[in-house]
């Protein structure tokens, strides 16, 4: 048989989520934020939906438009679609007389303008308004970035014309903790040039500020900034030169045998070390700050806590009156018809999926809110391991709702603003049969090492038995690995002579 391209058919069975199913899951996992955004694709794309916006919270409960109207099925024809009598004109009343209410209100608009003319009261115009804002927008200055602030530098440096190209490949290659990430051979072999000429360049990259900016490693890095406080011929630039295996490692005696230095002497200069900045380039890099919106909101009532879902940066959507006056219009073809029943069916599953969204986040924190009292009444300690399987079994759902309903989510409670992810921990059995979670096994270790003593520290067998006094049986390597998620350094690296 001969190579070739060919065209073939074949019949297949496949599983694919529809459209609308798609729709669905895609609201249920956006956040606040997200969710906006959608919607307002919706009503760019849906004719026949229109957004309001009740002033009050008496108006919503008046109006029935606290959330989407959970009594809507999509699965309906259009005519008998149910629409609150507070907020919806029923389908027979006539269209409003749009023409003459723009007549009038240009009119009223033209003798305001009249009248603010005569009295000399400049009137803003819409444009002057936007441009304010524009100008307000454009006025906000973000902070410039550790390569922002190097480049700039650069500019006004001693480099020569030719010697920028080098300098900027070398500002592209620091990270954002200020070292050099890329060796001088690298450098070489990308610019094409000596390994001379990239060190000549990266000396001066060394002088910018922060202090210490483009060291290669950790030692150059404490060196950079002893020179940089003209400190080359104090103790603390001799051990951070000769003896920094022994610095890393805290051997202060054999410092002391190596300097000739008094251990009271090695020891003060090891603290004017530890005041030096290990990470200069966080100085510049400031982290993008992130804004979130609630989901559910938690108070406490008495003993217990109440929650309550956040709808007030829900949009709220109904049916539009034209359309539903157009399809009760005997002059209405079929084909508009046809066309506006599927638009309607369209925004009345939406408006379903809306408020289906709210219900199933409200129910998930409030089951969420029931297995983890302990953690509002008592803190971190009080938090229990919980599963997301637990919770959907709970609800009524499957687990990956339940995993897309809190990704993204946050809860505000009267112990601060908490991603529901957060809540969710695998746990430890106590001696007693009771569960602790992870995060208040790693709290407990966190305090003991707090409480240590500095000149004798505590090593992970020993946190081990203290842990086990308390009835909480973990494995050595098990405090270890929580020590170092807790950022906390080994026994004979925390020593205090």
């Amino acid at each position: 048989m001969s190579q070739g391209l060919y065209l073939s058919q074949k019949m297949a069975l496949s599983q694919v989520l529809a459209p609308q199913l798609q729709q669905s899951l895609a609201l249920l996992q956006a956040p606040t934020l997200e969710l906006k955004a959608l919607v307002e694709q919706e009503l760019q794309q849906n004719p026949v939906l229109e957004e309001t916006v009740p002033t009050t919270e008496a108006d919503k409960e008046e109006t029935g438009q606290v959330g989407p109207d959970p009594a809507l099925d999509p699965t309906e024809p259009p005519a008998d679609v149910r629409f609150d009598p507070a907020t919806e004109k029923p389908s027979q009343a006539p269209v409003d007389d749009f023409q003459a209410e723009f007549e009038r209100l240009s009119q009223l608009d033209q003798e305001w303008r009249d009248h603010f003319a005569q009295t000399n009261i400049p009137l803003r115009s819409a444009d002057v308004e936007e441009e304010k804002r524009q100008f307000m927008l454009d006025s906000l200055v973000a902070p410039a970035s550790l390569q922002e602030s190097l480049l700039e530098q650069m500019r006004t440096s001693s480099l020569a014309a030719d010697q920028q190209p080098l300098a900027e490949l070398i500002i592209g290659n620091i990270d954002e903790n200020g070292f050099l990430a890329a060796t001088i051979e690298e450098l070489a072999a990308s610019a094409q040039c000596a390994p001379e000429r990239v060190i000549e360049v990266l000396k001066v990259i060394q002088s910018f500020h922060p202090p210490g900016v483009g060291a290669r490693d950790l030692r150059e890095c404490l060196l950079l900034q002893l020179e940089r406080d003209q400190r080359t011929r104090s103790l603390e630039y001799r051990i951070v030169s000769d003896f920094f295996e022994a610095l890393s490692r805290r051997r202060i005696p054999e410092i002391a045998r190596g300097t000739g230095a008094d251990l009271d002497s090695v020891q003060e200069a090891l603290q004017r070390i530890a005041r030096l900045n290990p990470k200069p380039g966080r100085d510049v890099e400031t982290a993008e700050t992130v804004y979130v919106v609630p989901e559910v909101f938690v108070t406490r009532s008495g003993d217990d806590y109440e929650v309550r879902a956040n709808n007030d940066h829900l949009p709220h959507l109904r049916i539009s009156n034209a359309y539903k006056d157009l399809m009760s219009q005997a002059a209405t073809s079929p084909e508009v018809k046809n066309y506006i029943r599927e638009k309607i069916r369209a925004g009345k599953f939406l408006i379903k999926s809306l408020h289906q969204r709210q219900q199933t986040i409200l129910s998930i924190a409030r089951e969420i809110v029931a297995r983890q009292k302990e953690f509002f009444d008592k803190g971190v300690a009080g938090l229990k391991p919980m599963t997301m399987a637990q919770v959907a079994e709970a609800v009524g759902v499957h687990e990956t709702t339940v995993s897309r309903a809190v990704s993204g989510k946050y809860m505000e409670t009267p112990r601060g603003v908490f991603e529901m992810r957060y809540f969710f921990t695998s746990g430890i059995q106590t001696v007693s049969g009771q569960g602790l979670s992870n995060t208040s096994v790693k709290e407990m270790i966190a305090e003991i090492f707090k409480n240590e003593d500095p000149t004798k520290p505590l090593s992970d067998d020993e946190v081990a038995e203290r842990l086990k006094a308390k009835g909480i049986v973990i494995a050595r390597r098990t405090v270890a690995k929580y020590r170092g998620e807790l950022n906390i350094l080994p026994s004979n690296l925390r020593k205090v002579y």
